[in-house]
């Protein structure tokens, strides 16, 4: 009976055990999706190691995920394998991973019906406890098991070498193995092939956490999983484009766009690498990360701009806290989210001109490129934040700024006035107007313009960078790196002729 009269106010209505169970396998998981929920436990929990086990014997096959960390205590182990044994509601830790109280149950059981935790804490025996959906259908009770099924023990046992630490033990994979058959050479193979899946799938997702100093390793089945790095940090000719914060409610958003480099200017086993799992196209647009580990690994986030091929070395990182959850509608599989409204004005902005310059790269071949170092991008306007204020201000680094203000005192007051009014009086407000009614008509710089005034300008700052002491080679690649002269290489390539 799961429907019980207790009070003459309202009735206790409880979940029956076997529907409920059966009902948290349809959250949609895939096999990546489902060990990347898991390993955020082991993050969570402190563990150095995460190591993966796979092991094919057809419809008898079984994964096993072991971790290092703290390990529970029995009364812990047991809230842990209650279904929503947190609310979302609460206030989570800021690195805490989790969000619902369900990752655990319901990411193993979308792939398994017979779920086995076995835990030690420092200096206290093992203890286990396991779910089987199959016993819980014969009961109709929410018995949790405490023990292994008979024959599985050998299979957590390698608990045993670890001063603390969790094994998680996947049987009955019917959602991953099915009626497979040991001796069945395609199914073996396609097996294998989910392991590859996996790997990747692991090393996009949590590669800021493989990439660190003291870097979390994951082995799968005695083998190292090696970090992607979707945005080519290291490389010399990717562009680091200027890093945005944006905010809500006090909380910060982190956002830096890079532009990844042509394929002429890295070797082919990077560019294959770089591809991702799901190729170039499908790689572009926003990187998604919560805590450090990727929830979204390129899209464009329902903002209404589309996979385009000249647009696919375009890749902008954006950093979440937790306390932002709810905002983003981020999902119990942590593999969605969506932007608030509040914020999708910016995002869009800043993925368009990160796909502009994606575009001139793709266009030229390669033949602009941004610098890390000294030849980074040169802005004539820099945005700021100030007591969680933004504005703009006039970059002071400017090489016509710096020549404008190259003259006797009384005549370099009156320009630095000058330049004072103009950025105390941008019309940001009337800009966001303007901007959020007719986005697709806002002009670009220098749109329309004939090419002889474009290049009045470009030589002014031309001229000023010769009397900085650059050769006529060096300014011109400076003025490539310049906004807005990027957009005009045949012109820049004409000065000093």
């Amino acid at each position: 009976m799961f429907r019980k009269q207790i009070s003459n106010e309202y009735d206790l209505v409880e979940p029956r055990a076997p529907a409920m169970l059966e009902s948290l396998r349809a959250f949609g998981y895939n096999i990546q999706t489902a060990i990347a929920d898991l390993i955020d436990n082991s993050i969570s929990a402190g563990a150095k190691n995460v190591w993966l086990t796979f092991q094919w014997d057809g419809s008898e096959s079984y994964i096993s995920i072991r971790d290092d960390g703290k390990g529970m205590t029995e009364a812990e182990l047991i809230n842990a394998m209650r279904p929503g044994s947190r609310s979302p509601l609460e206030q989570r830790e800021p690195n805490d991973l989790g969000r619902f109280g369900l990752g655990l149950k319901t990411a193993s059981l979308s792939q398994c019906r017979r779920l086995t935790v076995c835990t030690k804490a420092v200096n206290q025996s093992p203890v286990t406890r396991r779910w089987d959906l199959d016993y819980v259908n014969q009961t109709g009770e929410w018995r949790l098991l405490r023990s292994a099924a008979s024959g599985s023990e050998k299979r957590l046992a390698s608990l045993d070498q670890l001063e603390s630490g969790t094994v998680v033990l996947w049987e009955g994979m019917d959602r991953v193995v099915g009626e497979t058959k040991t001796d069945n050479p395609k199914d073996r193979d396609r097996f294998l092939e989910m392991i590859e899946y996996v790997e990747k799938h692991l090393g996009m997702v949590f590669h800021r956490f493989l990439e660190r100093k003291n870097k979390l390793k994951i082995w799968i089945n005695k083998r190292l999983i090696e970090p992607w790095d979707p945005f080519l940090t290291k490389e010399k000719a990717t562009q680091f484009l200027p890093e945005e914060n944006l905010y809500i409610r006090g909380d910060q958003v982190v956002v830096q766009p890079y532009v990844l480099p042509h394929h002429s200017k890295v070797d082919q086993q990077t560019y294959e690498k770089a591809a991702g799992p799901n190729g170039w196209n499908a790689q572009q647009g926003f990187y998604i990360y919560r805590n450090e580990r990727m929830l979204v690994a390129g899209d464009w986030l329902g903002l209404g701009l589309q996979r385009d091929e000249y647009c696919k070395l375009a890749r902008i990182q954006v950093d979440l806290p937790n306390s932002m959850d709810s905002d983003w509608s981020i999902d119990v599989k942590k593999s969605r989210a969506r932007p608030p409204s509040s914020l999708r004005t910016d995002l869009k902005r800043i993925a368009r001109l990160t796909r502009s310059k994606a575009g001139d790269i793709y266009r030229h071949r390669g033949k602009v490129i941004a610098r890390q170092s000294s030849e980074s991008y040169v802005f004539p306007w820099l945005k700021k934040v100030k007591h969680s204020k933004v504005f703009y201000s006039i970059n002071p680094e400017h090489p016509l700024v710096i020549e404008a203000l190259n003259v006797p005192q009384e005549h370099r007051k009156v320009i630095q006035a000058l330049l004072r009014l103009i950025e105390e009086t941008v019309p940001v407000q009337q800009i966001w107007v303007d901007s959020a009614e007719n986005s697709d008509l806002q002009s670009q710089p220098f749109e329309g313009v004939p090419s002889q005034e474009v290049k009045e300008v470009m030589m002014e700052v031309y001229n000023a960078l010769i009397k900085n002491g650059l050769s006529s080679k060096e300014a011109r690649r400076r003025l490539i790196t310049m906004e807005p002269f990027q957009h005009f290489e045949e012109l820049v390539a004409s000065l000093g002729e």
